[in-house]
């Protein structure tokens, strides 16, 4: 569905709901996740007139996740709002995910009264500090003459900025009558950096011994899949995609090698651990993305490392880089090929380098192959579930995923040809983040499947948006991993707690009934056998599903083994509660 166009052009005389309502037409929304609330009532009223579909979440947080899933599927805005105050102090986590992911969110964020602020009244709070660390821009609006102005130029930065805005607007001020232009959008093109950086760059590649390729987030975020491809495929060089973006280059492609970081592919370790020069590529090269995994401190502390990235303060942050570009990755990837163009004449593939990572991703497959489990009478291994859904989902299939052990495990087991298909809570990790954020996807990719994976306990934080589905027709599959634990935890208590379980043990309903009291499909899957046929079977249905997928209690090695020390326990009384293990 597309919007339809403004209703007026030049300066107006219309009411400030109306010239708020006219901006988000001029610039493109036709979805608004959130709860109605008295504060913006004006506005959301107007909201069918304007070809504006709201849909009402059950919980504001899942609100502003399912606008960051719409953004990344979409690659445009995603928009949220919800009541002054308590609804708007629920957007928090889910904001500062989206800034940690990158996503173009703008929260729309109505306020107590101007008359009475600083006064203490009902659901009154300052609502602009709480997000100053985890927005790209924000900007409070301080006369309903000002509120298209203000809101247009939000919209403008969360775009190009490459991250969450917040618009924060009294609410007596959607109301009254003003004079105003609806301000339109337009586009800035970035470029691909410093013409003499960019020389550099092609240099040190041409004269690379073995070079490596990190693509990040930024390639997929700037449509830059092909001209990476082509960049890749000139220098023989094998790609590994940054931290939970596996999907910023196609994993059947030859010289695709897999993820760094928690639970990535043995196999991009080994070879970027052979680097003498790596190009990072729309990517900050994140800590947690880069640290020593399965005992391998691979990250090549010798190579010189060329960072591209359209963020300046990201450039040489976390790793010691050779060279800097402060560039769009799309362009700089086109950029530095045509000056290995010049340099190195026609593609002509590296045959040994090419067998080396063909060597390396055949001996990674085998040994996956071999982590698989045992399965246990009604209970699955997660590995086995794990590969089962990987072979069932569809080709042009998003997945969401949330934080917790099983689901950090599927980072081994999910490819993607297609940019924009993996969405994960990136570096803030948050629980009850994959569901909401599958749902924003669905509505922004209505032609696409959406599956999410969530562990059973932070399920209890999103199982409430299945009437969100059922009640708006959003056919979202969430593939609910139940081995009744709070995994990630609990493995942290089995290494470094003698296995006291405290708080980490559930006891759960069958998901599946719950779901079908709540009107959608629940499936019950307690057998390999019936993994990949209950994933088909949910998608093909087209309607909100629950798999209920009951798990063995295996789990995979721990997030952070460097995080943690064995306890120490001073007084007697904890000493004696330390040794009882």
């Amino acid at each position: 569905m597309s919007a339809p166009a403004p209703v007026y052009e030049g300066r107006q005389r219309v009411s400030a709901s109306e010239a708020f309502v006219e901006t988000l037409v001029a610039q493109g929304v036709t979805d608004v996740f959130g709860i109605v609330g008295s504060a913006y009532m004006d506005a959301h009223d107007l909201f069918p007139l304007a070809g504006i579909r709201f849909i009402s979440v059950a919980h504001e947080q899942n609100a502003a996740h399912m606008a960051d899933g719409y953004a990344r599927a979409t690659g445009r805005h995603g928009v949220c709002i919800a009541q002054n105050g308590p609804g708007i102090t629920n957007f928090v986590t889910a904001i500062a995910a989206a800034y940690w992911a990158h996503s173009p969110v703008v929260a729309i964020t109505p306020e107590a009264g101007s008359a009475t602020a600083g006064l203490g009244g009902f659901q009154e709070t300052e609502q602009l500090p709480i997000f100053s660390k985890i927005t790209k821009w924000q900007t409070h609006v301080n006369s309903p003459a000002r509120i298209a102005e203000l809101t247009g130029r939000a919209f403008h930065y969360a775009l190009h900025e490459r991250g969450p805005v917040q618009v924060n607007i009294p609410r007596d001020y959607f109301y009254g009558e003003i004079d105003t232009e609806i301000p339109r959008p337009f586009r800035v093109e970035r470029g691909p950096g410093d013409a003499e950086a960019i020389r550099q760059a092609a240099r040190l590649l041409a004269e690379a011994k073995f070079p490596v390729i990190v693509a990040g987030g930024g390639v997929a975020m700037a449509d830059g899949v092909a001209e990476l491809i082509t960049l890749a495929e000139r220098l023989s060089a094998p790609v590994v995609n940054s931290y939970l973006h596996n999907d910023s280059f196609p994993a059947s492609h030859p010289l695709a090698a897999g993820p760094l970081g928690y639970q990535g592919s043995k196999a991009a370790m080994h070879l970027i651990a052979k680097a003498d020069v790596v190009l990072a590529l729309g990517t900050r090269l994140g800590p947690f993305g880069t640290l020593p995994q399965y005992g391998l401190d691979y990250w090549p502390a010798q190579a010189k490392i060329i960072q591209v990235d359209a963020d300046l303060r990201v450039l040489g942050l976390v790793k010691k880089i050779a060279l800097g570009i402060h560039g769009d990755a799309r362009a700089a990837a086109r950029a530095i090929d045509a000056e290995l163009s010049a340099r190195l004449g026609e593609r002509v593939p590296n045959a040994g380098r090419l067998a080396e990572i063909a060597a390396e991703r055949e001996a990674w497959a085998a040994e996956l192959a071999a982590q698989a489990g045992t399965n246990e009478a009604g209970r699955v291994d997660p590995r086995r579930a794990l590969a089962a859904l990987a072979a069932a989902r569809p080709a042009n299939a998003m997945v969401a995923t949330d934080i917790g052990n099983v689901c950090s495990v599927s980072n081994s087991y999910l490819q993607f040809d297609t940019p924009n298909s993996f969405f994960a809570a990136m570096s803030f990790g948050n629980c009850g983040y994959a569901f909401p954020t599958a749902i924003g996807a669905k509505v922004g990719r209505p032609d696409r499947p959406s599956i999410a994976y969530i562990g059973d306990g932070a399920w209890g934080m999103s199982l409430a948006e299945v009437l969100t589905c059922v009640r708006e027709n959003i056919p979202v599959v969430a593939v609910v991993f139940d081995n009744a634990q709070w995994g990630a935890e609990k493995r942290n208590q089995i290494d470094y707690f003698d296995s006291r379980f405290l708080g980490t043990e559930l006891q759960n309903p069958n998901f599946a009934e719950v779901a079908r009291a709540m009107g959608a499909n629940g499936y019950t899957v307690e057998h390999e056998d019936q993994v990949g046929d209950a994933l088909r079977l949910a998608i093909s249905s087209n309607r909100p599903t629950v798999i209920n997928l009951r798990l063995t209690q295996a789990l995979g090695d721990p997030f952070r083994r460097d995080a943690f020390k064995p306890p120490r326990r001073l007084l007697a009384k904890y000493a004696a509660y330390s040794a009882r293990g």
